[in-house]
């Protein structure tokens, strides 16, 4: 038992909580048990006692177009998502409540005689009991689905433990309200402006836990502790001045803006959209609100989250803002910073706009990303249901990432964390967390924030596949997904079946197995088919419907529909190699709506593998499986989402024709004034110089003299882009010698480059080639440091794994054993003379002209006459 709480004299910051908490929890509505939601679903009606609240400017709230049915409402049939869901719900009746609640009943001094748990619930963790919340939906989200009522009875199990825990905090020292695995001193720490792991995050995920369980399954007594929480969300914040909020709003905070937003549209108290306001983030928002992509550096799902809950304080308040910055964000996001696979994220962190091959590693594209991502794209389609797009991604996210996260052969649906995409990545457990042999999770020891929305995601398969109009007036039913299903629309008493061998095949069917009633079918005709070279084709009872059939939109066919009405679709499939944004000679391949990846056992990858698209073949009996020839040999391709245990490659290195030879970009650096130097090969635009760089002559030289301080010059992207093979050149001289100090360096950031430094720590000038993913850098090592005080020629050629480094058109080092080639580095973005990628290391002081870069790997004796030309 723990040791009690000691209770000083209360302060002023205690007496405001107080004053608050008073006045939040006066403002709770009285609900008669009556109002609860039944298991089906079916949202609830108005609140007795709720006064609602309208949007500012006397605004009608805003309805959304398009409603998802009630996961009542949809039945999965057999397949790959029917699968998933039940070995996810194995593991949601296995888990034992009383190991996930033993750090919480410790915390407010309640015996637990039940064994920790591990990983990210371990308790002396500081996220302990965001699983918990998890677990609350996933259950909450079976039972609607299923049926079934041993998951509303584990829930309720659950939700009076957690009761009992926040009648108890009182009597522990905490606020009335206050629910959590770890103390309330805490938030004392994140207000006073310490950087605590995510309380509120935490606190969402039980919060967003209870509302599931109130809307989806029933439950009363969650809907209590829920309003319990958001009076004390409001008491704890309210006393907070704008900037000290806006502080703690730093520290991730989840979704904390949109369970309480989601709470005032459940209850119309104005009090939940007072505190939802409160976590809106300006330092995300306002950018995106002026349409400025500024999320390089930010840690990705951390911002998703925030973004999720513009669209309910949308529909609360009817600020059309909140909808356009949700709308901009996942725009942004999609199109600039989404991998092959439909996911984001490298280390967990947005990068710089469309650099994607250049960002490539074992931890791209976190899990958690995408489930929140999928959350916003379906939440901004039922406000614009005519942009398929949104649901273009969440299909070609859900089979490719989500769909792909659990391994299939584990009995309780173990997921991943990461979805690595550099070259020989394999679906693995975090570091750092246990898991169940050979998989890649576990039950009690890997508790993540990926184990958590694992357990919402392969439980609400059900959700997205149909939508309908909101209301009867006019109805339409939109077909989303292409998932073996049963729909049954009870307003107008007709139910839909759909069978279909997507994705390995091509077709889908629905029949209609029960009444008769007029309306809309709106079938989503995916923007992936664009790409190919096929038509999709629609019949309705055998004949082909008039209806246009246009690659990301919904095609619609009207009419009285009967029983036995029977729709057919074939969406043609056509093998697609999909460039990287950051290099177009680094692809994906892709079919239908799969990404396809190299198989390779259990060998490893140096760097990404060169790949002949004009070898691939189809696997003779294999609808979606293909091989060809790769610079290792002939490899075998199959969908993505089915490859486990062990090692793949995405993307794919295309070698493009060769060139005639020539130099590709050329800087003489003797433009002589203004800050410009002009490439005079006319391919690339103009550089400049930065910092103390200036100009200087000496007799007939003039060169760019750079101060050791500042003092470099900028190259404009895109070098050294589309070259298998190259030279690089430049006369420097070197009058101050400084370890890892930078003649050029060429790339995107200190993990992608190639550059040349005048000495190492080892006292031997290096040239080095790193790509994003590697292990360690490629590098050729002169015998010793360039000389002092002199003009000097450098030169590097790169071709066929073999590096050489010339010095005054003398070798001066050779690699014959490289394992990356130039043609990774793509349209780099950052490139400089003078600079280093890595801010810490120091400038050249010296001077530099005559830069070139040649599209073939000189011979020695070319670059001998290079030299002394």
């Amino acid at each position: 038992m723990p040791a009690p709480h000691s209770r000083p004299a209360p302060s002023r910051r205690q007496v405001l909580f107080t004053a608050s908490a008073a006045a939040a929890t006066a403002a709770i509505p009285v609900v008669p048990a009556t109002a609860a939601p039944t298991a089906s679903g079916v949202a609830t009606p108005a609140l007795p006692g709720a006064t609602s609240s309208p949007p500012s400017g006397g605004a009608r709230r805003p309805q959304a177009a398009a409603a998802a049915f009630p996961l009542s409402a949809v039945r999965l049939l057999d397949g790959p998502f029917l699968a998933n869901m039940r070995r996810t719900c194995a593991y949601l009746l296995f888990v034992d409540p009383d190991r996930l609640l033993h750090t919480f009943r410790l915390n407010v001094g309640l015996p637990s005689a039940a064994e920790p748990c591990g990983g990210w619930e371990a308790p002396d963790v500081q996220l302990r009991g965001h699983t918990t919340g998890h677990l609350l939906s996933a259950l909450a989200q079976a039972h609607a689905n299923t049926g079934e009522s041993a998951y509303a009875d584990k829930a309720r199990l659950l939700v009076s433990a957690l009761a009992e825990c926040q009648r108890a905090a009182p009597a522990a020292g905490f606020h009335r309200g206050y629910l959590s695995a770890f103390p309330e001193s805490v938030f004392d720490q994140l207000e006073a402006g310490g950087k605590p792991w995510a309380p509120y995050y935490t606190l969402h995920k039980i919060m967003a836990g209870l509302l599931d369980q109130y809307q989806l399954s029933g439950n009363r007594e969650a809907f209590d502790v829920l309003l319990d929480m958001a009076a004390w969300t409001e008491a704890r914040t309210a006393p907070l001045s704008r900037e000290r909020m806006q502080s703690v709003l730093t520290v991730e905070f989840g979704g904390m803006n949109d369970v309480l937003a989601r709470l005032h549209l459940e209850t119309g108290d104005p009090v939940h959209l007072r505190t939802a306001v409160r976590f809106d983030h300006d330092a995300l928002y306002a950018p995106l609100a002026a349409g400025r992509d500024e999320l390089a550096g930010r840690h990705a799902n951390t911002e998703i989250a925030k973004v999720v809950g513009a669209v309910p304080a949308y529909e609360a308040t009817g600020d059309r803002r909140y909808l356009d910055i949700a709308d901009a964000f996942w725009t942004t996001v999609v199109r600039h910073h989404s991998y092959a696979i439909g996911g984001n994220s490298n280390q967990e962190l947005f990068g710089p706009p469309d650099e994607i091959a250049s960002r490539l590693s074992e931890v791209t594209c976190e899990n958690c990303n995408s489930y929140n991502m999928l959350k916003l794209g379906r939440d901004l389609f039922r406000h614009d249901p005519e942009r398929a797009e949104y649901l273009d991604h969440y299909e070609w996210a859900l089979y490719n990432q989500m769909l792909a996260e659990q391994d299939p052969d584990s009995a309780h649906g173990f997921v991943t964390y990461y979805t690595g995409l550099w070259a020989g990545s394999r679906r693995e457990p975090k570091g750092g967390l246990g898991s169940a042999p050979g998989s890649y999770s576990g039950d009690y020891d890997n508790f993540s924030c990926d184990h958590g929305t694992g357990l919402e995601t392969h439980t609400k398969f059900a959700d997205t596949v149909y939508f309908r109009t909101a209301g009867t007036r006019r109805p339409a039913l939109y077909v989303n997904l292409f998932i073996p299903s049963e729909v049954r629309w009870d307003e107008l008493g007709v139910t839909l079946r759909q069978e279909t061998d997507i994705p390995t095949g091509d077709r889908a069917c629905l029949t209609v197995t029960r009444g008769e009633a007029r309306f809309a079918l709106r079938i989503r005709v995916p923007g992936w088919l664009a790409a190919g070279d096929g038509r999709a084709a629609l019949t309705v009872n055998g004949r082909h419907a008039g209806a246009r059939l246009q690659p990301g939109t919904y095609t619609t066919v009207t009419r009285h529909w009967r029983t036995g009405d029977r729709v057919e679709l074939v969406l043609p499939r056509t093998p697609v190699w999909r460039p990287a944004p950051d290099n177009p000679h680094v692809k994906a391949l892709s079919y239908g709506p799969l990404v396809l990846a190299g198989t390779y056992g259990d060998t490893p990858l140096a760097t990404l593998p060169a790949i002949r698209p004009d070898t691939l073949r189809r696997t003779p009996g294999e609808p979606t499986r293909f091989t060809a020839l790769t610079d290792g040999g002939r490899v075998s391709l199959r969908p993505f989402h089915e490859i486990h245990h062990q090692r793949y490659n995405v993307y794919w290195s295309v070698v493009p024709p060769r060139p005639a030879a020539g130099d590709v970009a050329r800087y003489p650096l003797d433009d002589g004034s203004g800050t410009s130097v002009a490439d005079r090969t006319g391919t690339f635009a103009d550089g400049s110089l930065a910092g103390g760089a200036a100009w200087h002559t000496d007799g007939d030289t003039t060169a760019v003299a750079l101060d050791g301080r500042d003092g470099h010059v900028v190259l404009p992207a895109g070098l050294p882009a589309g070259l298998a093979e190259l030279t690089v050149s430049a006369r420097v001289r070197v009058d101050t010698l400084a370890p890892s100090v930078r003649v050029f360096d060429l790339g995107y950031s200190k993990d992608t480059y190639l550059f040349l430094t005048a000495t190492t720590g080892a006292g031997r000038a290096r040239a080095a080639l790193k790509i994003a993913g590697m292990e360690t850098e490629d590098f050729v090592d002169a015998t010793g440091p360039l000389p002092l005080g002199r003009w000097t020629h450098v030169a590097l050629t790169l071709a066929g794994g073999t590096g050489v480094l010339y010095v005054d058109g003398t070798e001066t080092g050779r690699n014959a054993a490289m394992v990356a080639g130039p043609l990774l580095l793509g349209r780099t973005s950052r490139n400089y003379l003078g600079r280093s990628q890595n801010s810490t290391h120091p400038y050249l002081h010296g001077a530099v002209r005559d830069f070139r870069l040649h599209n073939r790997a000189l011979s020695a004796d070319q670059v001998r006459r290079l030299a002394q030309g």
